[in-house]
């Protein structure tokens, strides 16, 4: 009995420490960009339950995003500057999250062309990142 529960909580911890891997990332940045693409749709339709969907999507969704474990451990400190500049990170990310607030609630008051505007502000956002510190 002792082993039947036993390996279910192995199996969870083994999962959970493989840590932040680039396929995680990549999905990560999927589902960003199809968050991205529900808000455009739910602007063309004009529909707030799109938006809103696609706006939370977004919000769980950068959260997650972070160094991949082979750049945290890097020894190269020159490298690891590089590839793991957190402090931008952090910055991008939460401005994303706040123009994401904000196109929700502007375009629930009714101001599409103020909503689209913090749009256009995500992707700059988000071309930062892969400009930068993605080397695109």
């Amino acid at each position: 009995m002792k082993r039947l529960l036993l390996v279910p909580i192995i199996a969870t911890t083994m999962s959970f420490a493989s840590g932040y891997t680039q396929a995680d990332r990549i999905l990560d940045m999927q589902k960003m960009a199809k968050a991205m693409e529900s808000i455009q749709t739910g602007f063309f339709y004009n529909n707030l339950d799109i938006v809103k969907e696609g706006t939370k999507v977004l919000k769980e969704t950068i959260i997650k995003v972070r160094a991949i474990d082979s750049e945290v451990n890097n020894k190269d400190i020159y490298e690891k500057w590089i590839n793991n500049n957190l402090k931008m990170t952090n910055k991008i990310r939460k401005k994303i999250i706040q123009k994401a607030e904000d196109i929700e609630d502007r375009f629930k008051s009714g101001d599409a062309v103020q909503a689209l505007q913090s749009y256009s502000k995500i992707t700059q956002q988000c071309m930062k990142c892969h400009v930068q510190i993605r080397k695109w």
